[in-house]
């Protein structure tokens, strides 16, 4: 990483050194609840940080000793490349050098904005890879404050989960911007003898994995045409658009009839996602945060088929899956959070069409409106089965929206709930 402005940075070093920064959190909490000043860290001691939300530890994915490696959290083992050393910059700012790598916590991009990103890299004792400690109102943990940009050091979305990112959020004092200080060899965890097994490249057949941790990272300038298949062997692409709602904006990736797309993440920035010309195959892709729209099928004949299998999506301010064309779309082994609708029948397309939607194991976590929206005017009709509401206990996920599609203005809402357009059961739905 290099003391310059962002337009001189590789993004990919955005990610790692947000993950390094969460690791340096939880290693000062640790100081600070054995009563000594956040300011007074041993700097010869390699520590454990751990997080006050999850309990997990601050960890280089992968074992990686490269560049832009991403930063996560995973349950503590005391490997090498869960272990963190406070080097002291002066002014008392400290960098966090991996024990594993070598390489310090680093803040990608040298972005300024909540959400981002953490990745290790080499020590070149900017600002971005300088952390001041600030006390918990408890006193028992610190966090962990970025020179360059005044976040904090933070596990994302205060996740619980395995392989959960570490980004810099505005500084609110969160127990998920919490880190205890362990100094390795105080106790509390062994040490492997292999490196900890990481989230799968594909999912199973059903079931819903943790989200994957990015192997590097691609600025996009221009929308990427896919023919035959493309395994993107999980890089992030990013920055195609501002990562605004405005209609009309280029998808990243433009998939032919007959093509397949794996293993890709997609990253803030991008624009609509992916359009799909025809029968295609969307295998374990990942929206981090959705833009205009996540995906859309734009086939042209009703035998073609879009098929989503496996991934997630979080953060769509309106829709995730638009369906645009005739055809068939399936939604299957898919997770979403923080969403409009999962997916939504064009209900005001200038040329109109009879469309069928399959849903099938799918985990919604609220906050979110609802699941699907279809026209039973136009012909439409919507098969629904296995999905689990996490965090919903009132309910308000509508299942299924039922609208008058039209080819001008706007469409009319009609009905909800099961019907012969919308079919499921209330068995076939699990609150959690």
């Amino acid at each position: 990483m290099h003391p310059s402005p962002p337009a001189a940075r590789r993004p990919a070093r955005v990610a790692l050194a947000a993950a390094l920064a969460l690791v340096l959190g939880g290693a000062l909490g640790l100081a600070t609840a054995a009563g000594a000043a956040a300011a007074s860290v041993d700097t010869t001691a390699w520590y454990v940080l751990v997080n006050r939300q999850s309990g997990k530890v601050m960890d280089v994915a992968g074992t990686s000793t490269a560049d832009g490696a991403v930063i996560q959290q995973w349950p503590r083992n005391d490997g090498a490349w869960q272990q963190w050393q406070f080097v002291d910059s002066g002014s008392g700012y400290y960098r966090l050098k991996s024990r594993h790598s070598g390489k310090v916590l680093d803040l990608w991009n040298w972005s300024t904005a909540d959400r981002g990103e953490f990745r290790q890299f080499s020590d070149l004792n900017a600002t971005n890879q300088q952390f001041k400690l600030g006390d918990s109102a408890s006193g028992a943990y610190v966090r962990l404050v970025n020179r360059h940009s005044g976040k904090a050091v933070t596990v994302t979305d205060r996740s619980t989960a395995d392989g959960a990112t570490v980004t810099q959020l505005t500084d609110n004092n969160q127990y998920n911007q919490q880190w205890q200080l362990v100094k390795v060899g105080s106790g509390g965890g062994t040490t492997p003898t292999t490196a900890p097994t990481t989230s799968p490249t594909t999912p199973p057949p059903s079931g819903n994995v943790s989200w994957p941790s990015a192997t590097g990272q691609q600025k996009v300038s221009a929308t990427i045409k896919v023919s035959g298949t493309f395994d993107g062997g999980l890089v992030r692409y990013y920055g195609l658009s501002s990562g605004g709602q405005d209609e009309g904006q280029p998808p990243v990736f433009e998939l032919a009839d007959g093509a397949t797309i794996k293993n890709v993440i997609l990253g803030t920035g991008a624009a609509d996602g992916i359009h799909c010309r025809g029968t295609c195959t969307v295998q374990n892709v990942w929206w981090e945060d959705v833009g205009e729209d996540a995906a859309t099928f734009k086939g042209t004949s009703a035998s073609q088929t879009m098929t989503v299998d496996g991934g997630g999506a979080r953060y769509a301010s309106d829709k995730v899956f638009q369906h645009n064309g005739p055809g068939t779309f399936v939604i299957r082994n898919f997770q979403v959070s923080d969403f409009g609708k999962l997916y939504r029948s064009c209900g005001n397309c200038s040329t109109q069409h009879a469309r069928t939607v399959q849903i099938s194991n799918v985990q919604v976590t609220a906050p979110g409106k609802s699941l699907v929206g279809i026209n039973p005017n136009l012909g439409d009709r919507a098969t629904i089965s296995g999905v689990t509401i996490l965090n919903d206990a009132s309910r308000k996920i509508v299942i299924c929206e039922e609208y008058r599609g039209v080819t001008s203005g706007e469409p009319t809402k009609v009905g909800s709930g099961p019907s012969s357009a919308c079919g499921y059961s209330t068995s076939s739905i699990t609150y959690r």
